[in-house]
Order: structure tokens, then C-alpha cells, then sequence
């Protein structure tokens, strides 16, 4: 079975949107567990803003180590009611059941699905128990206002699995759900 893993980008505050405050820390550590990430992924599912913002970033793009190759060659999976067309390569919309075709999607053999930004439907996959795995990298800032991943009313109890600092101060922590309580 397929895990859904959901992979973000967190100020300490716990702030999501527009992460342009990541840049600064970027360096070679941050990018190989990204490229390694994505190479342990056969498939993305994406909110339709966060799927939007991919589709104009993505598909012109080139890099060395193949990490624009593998994002444009993934299937992708934009959870949407409103979207009329998914025109990146290899792209399908889910408009209806988004729990029943995730849950499907996971059954597939294969390796993990990947969830980047998509706050909204984060909410959605955590409330039908979907998410195997958090991978949350903090970085060491604090934006004040903005959305945020855990919104008022979510609720989860974790086990922290695994927790790695990278020379820049970003932290990633991984969770996964303790469904034993």
C-alpha cells in the first residue's frame, strides 16, 4: 500500500502561505533530502492553488540533478471543484469524493504520494485519517500572520519518528499518526 506523505514548508510560528522567506536558507542539504523526497514518489497531490502555482513554476524549468525532470514527469492529482482545466503534463482532477479516491490511490502499488502546500486539503485528508507521514521542515522564522497547516479545530495525535537539523537552522521533524489512542 501507498503512503501519503504530507511534506511542508513551516515558519516557527507555523505560518505556510507564500513560503518566498524559505529562499534564504536554501542550501545542498535542504535540496538532496528534497530530491530524495520526490525520488520516493511516484505521483503528487496538489490543492488547486498550490497546483496552479507549480503549473507556471515548473514545466520550463531545467536542473542538474533532474529535480524539475522528475516534477514534470509525475502524475498529479489536483483536488478542485473549480478548476476547468489541468493542463500540466500528466495531470488529473479530482472534483468529487476526494476521500474515496485518495484512499483508492493509495491502494495502487506503487511508491508514496506527495503533498506539498495544499492547506486546504491537508484539512481534508487529516479529518479522513488519509496522511501516513508529516514531514514538517521549520525554518527560523517567525511571519506573524498568514495561513497556517494546523488550522483552528484540526486535530491529530502524533509520534515524532525522525528529526534532522541542517546547517542553516531548518529543522525537519516527521511525524506520524498515533492511532493507538
Amino acid at each position: 500500500m501507498r503512503k501519503v506523505i504530507v511534506s511542508e514548508f513551516l515558519s516557527l510560528d507555523g505560518v505556510m502561505e507564500e513560503p518566498l522567506w524559505t529562499f534564504k536558507y536554501f542550501n545542498e542539504e535542504q535540496a538532496t533530502y528534497k530530491l530524495n523526497e520526490l525520488r520516493a514518489s511516484d505521483a503528487l497531490l496538489l490543492g488547486r492553488v498550490t497546483y496552479e502555482g507549480f503549473a507556471t513554476a515548473w514545466p520550463d524549468r531545467k536542473d542538474e540533478q533532474g529535480f524539475a525532470d522528475r516534477m514534470n514527469s509525475l502524475p498529479k492529482y489536483v483536488v478542485s471543484t473549480t478548476l476547468q482545466e489541468a493542463a500540466w503534463n500528466n495531470s488529473h482532477v479530482i472534483r468529487t469524493n476526494v476521500a474515496e479516491e485518495v484512499a483508492q490511490l493509495k491502494q495502487q502499488p506503487g511508491q508514496n504520494i506527495l503533498v506539498g502546500g495544499s492547506g486546504q486539503l491537508v484539512q481534508t485528508l487529516m479529518q479522513h485519517d488519509l496522511i501516513d507521514e508529516y514531514r514538517i521542515m521549520f525554518f527560523p522564522v517567525v511571519i506573524g500572520q498568514g495561513k497556517r497547516l494546523f488550522r483552528q479545530g484540526s486535530m491529530a495525535t502524533l509520534k515524532l519518528t525522525d528529526a534532522q537539523t541542517f546547517a542553516s537552522g531548518v529543522t525537519v521533524l516527521t511525524y506520524q499518526p498515533d492511532r493507538s489512542s
